[in-house]
């Protein structure tokens, strides 16, 4: 949404009691009920541990303190699999080339001044939830940028260009084996490639600022390339090259490493279904649950891809749908959600939500078999079971 940036839970009081009011403006006495309302809103803590207590050397998202929908850029995650570069911004070029009728050289003033635009996109890790240390690599951001396809169409592909690889200045080096008795050492930069179609997507961007400040070094200043939609492995930082390429881009990043394994069976027999990391997966979390009184409020957000509902279990219950009290409408964007709880019993209860995507894919269970025979730990979007306990009012 735009011009938002936090929600506060007197906000989420105040919206949710519009909303069942179905009022657009409420006399300012009810409004003060609700602002009090939002003061005696008091935590209820969980009795189990959703990832690890927080590092000043390695953020991750506090999902007990999930409030802001734009998450500050200081509590954004950051990973890199090569050493971080120092790129000067007066100096930059962006080189576009390969199969292309035109190669360009774009400096960063000559990006900023092309056609600006505002994205709100949640960017999650492909490895986020895959091993218990790492619960808390997402984060939604304010993306701003020009898009990629006019660039492209500027440059003119080659009709018989097949994938747009994307270079990064980050660079490091592998070693292979091409023969069984001579590995090779070589250096070789990050990069992401997708398809000459995927690449022409008009909502892609080469992004410059985001949450309205210049990108920090960690995030990819002075450009990285945003995917909305994507895992965040696409989401390549610090932006050196983009090549048009006729062949496959068979690199370490696309090829070998952020490939999901899964076993299946297929006429009474095993087979291995290999497949890159791209495209996000429906994914939910429950961060918190307060008390008003007898009234207990859980809040969670739910990402990844188009959402027809979130549904919240409390125990072996029915499921119950949420409302959602913040991003509707943002397409790219995570989802606050609420659900009332009244009066529950005191005790220990359990709490489990998932997503149920445009198309009706539903968040898996644990025991999916989608998951149960998946083999690596990306895309990692099973469902969350939560424990809290409750008193008496």
């Amino acid at each position: 949404m735009a011009g938002r940036t936090n929600l506060s839970r007197r906000d989420v009081l105040i919206k949710g009691g519009i909303a069942t009011a179905g009022m657009t403006l409420l006399p300012s006495h009810v409004l003060a009920q609700l602002d009090q309302l939002a003061r005696d809103e008091t935590p209820v803590n969980w009795i189990d541990e959703f990832g690890p207590p927080r590092s000043p050397d390695f953020v991750l998202l506090d999902w007990n303190g999930l409030e802001s929908w734009i998450t500050p850029v200081d509590q954004f995650f950051s990973a890199s699999h090569y050493p971080e570069p120092t790129v000067d911004g007066d100096t930059y070029s962006l080189e576009i080339t390969g199969a292309v009728r035109q190669r360009l050289n774009l400096s960063l003033d000559e990006i900023k001044s092309m056609p600006r635009r505002d994205l709100d996109f949640t960017l999650e890790c492909s490895g986020n939830r895959g091993v218990p240390v790492f619960r808390g690599g997402v984060f939604n951001a304010r993306w701003t940028g020009t898009p990629l396809a006019p660039i492209l169409e500027r440059a003119g592909m080659w009709d018989n260009g097949m994938e747009v690889v994307f270079f990064g200045h980050d660079e490091g080096e592998e070693v292979i084996t091409p023969r069984r008795s001579e590995p090779l050492t070589m250096k070789q930069n990050f990069a992401r490639s997708l398809t000459m179609a995927q690449a022409m997507d008009p909502d892609i961007l080469l992004c410059y600022e985001v949450n309205g400040q210049t990108l920090p070094p960690k995030h990819g200043y002075p450009l990285r390339l945003i995917v909305p939609g994507w895992y965040g492995i696409t989401q390549v930082k610090w932006l050196k090259r983009i090549e048009v390429r006729t062949t496959r881009y068979m690199g370490r990043f696309i090829s070998r490493d952020y490939v999901t394994i899964r076993e299946e069976t297929h006429n009474g027999e095993t087979v291995w279904r290999q497949e890159s990391v791209g495209k996000g997966r429906i994914n939910s979390v429950t961060a918190r649950v307060t008390r008003v009184g007898p009234l207990h409020r859980i809040y969670g957000a739910v990402w990844g891809e188009p959402l027809r509902e979130v549904q919240v279990r409390i125990d072996d219950g029915p499921w119950q749908t949420a409302e959602i009290i913040e991003g509707a409408d943002a397409e790219y964007a995570w989802k606050f959600w609420r659900l009332d709880w009244d009066r529950p019993s005191p005790g220990e209860h359990t709490i489990t939500s998932r997503g149920i995507t445009a198309a009706g894919t539903m968040q898996p269970a644990p025991d999916d078999p989608y998951l149960a025979g998946k083999k690596t730990y990306w895309e990692s979007n099973g469902q969350v079971t939560r424990t809290i306990r409750t008193f008496e009012s």
